[in-house]
């Protein structure tokens, strides 16, 4: 049986999963070196070489959205539209970069347009959903990630991201197939391991939990909820020790990490 505190703190920690920010890339990989300042560099001499190329002005805001550079990256994007209004792509990354901004009415407008452009693009139904979930909007980023599924995407996201609604709403046997399915089409993230760590922790498999949750470690070991859920399920064994630890790890990575922080002040000493 676990403790009343247990309880709580599982609780906790399946709503910080089902609310957090998945790291999953919202936008298609890229290599971190298209940020660069050659490379940047070299994309600006394509666009005065260019100017009225809206492919252009895409991928030197893509380029800038990797390196950081938001607002360039905002202004390249806007300019891309403006020589192709129906430049769908475009306004799915501008989106990107109005959420990375805490815009997220603009980014929804964006995905909304692209969407009314092409309703087969899955990107940007996972993309809109993505801003849905995190505004707490749960049955619109439902009906988003669905449709991308129904569309037959390929992209983990998806799959991840409805995973934790299904998780939010304590349907974990559900949560736990989105999040096989999201590992199987891409093994080397992290983040879905976590989460069906905490799925199956939430049913009682602590042996696949803790499987999962230090897989995810080994992969990402600068993921803070991994190490999070790693000291609770230690907390669950009464191994307060290596829980405080864990905690003290989630925390030294994200200081805002709450749950984190409770569970070291529960176990320190």
């Amino acid at each position: 049986m676990r403790t009343s505190k247990a309880v709580t703190a599982l609780t906790l920690m399946l709503l910080l999963s089902a609310c957090n920010t998945s790291t999953v890339t919202d936008s298609v990989t890229i290599n971190p070196a298209e940020g660069s300042e050659s490379n940047i560099a070299s994309l600006s001499e394509v666009v005065e070489k260019n100017p009225n190329s809206p492919e252009a002005y895409n991928v030197r805001g893509t380029a800038y959205g990797t390196a950081g550079r938001n607002r360039e990256a905002l202004a390249d994007f806007t300019k891309a539209i403006e020589l192709n209004p129906r430049f769908y792509k475009a306004y799915a990354n501008r989106a990107l970069i109005y959420r990375a901004l805490g815009d997220p009415n603009a980014a929804i407008n964006d995905y909304t347009r692209a969407l009314k452009i092409n309703s087969q693009y899955d990107e940007g139904y996972i993309g809109r959903g993505n801003v849905y979930r995190l505004a707490g909007k749960d049955t619109e980023a439902f009906r988003d990630f669905e449709r991308a599924i129904q569309l037959g995407t390929t992209n983990p996201r998806a799959y991840h991201s409805r995973g934790l609604i299904f998780q939010k709403q304590n349907r974990h046997t559900q949560a736990i197939e989105d999040f096989s399915t999201a590992i199987s089409l891409q093994p080397t993230a992290a983040e879905p391991y976590n989460s069906r760590g905490v799925s199956y922790l939430a049913l009682g498999d602590k042996e696949n939990a803790i499987t999962d949750i230090n897989h995810a470690l080994q992969l990402n070991d600068k993921l803070a909820e991994a190490w999070s859920n790693q000291a609770l399920f230690y907390e669950q064994k009464g191994e307060k020790k290596r829980a405080f630890k864990s905690y003290a790890r989630a925390v030294a990575l994200d200081s805002n990490l709450q749950i984190a922080r409770d569970g070291m002040n529960r176990t320190r000493g």
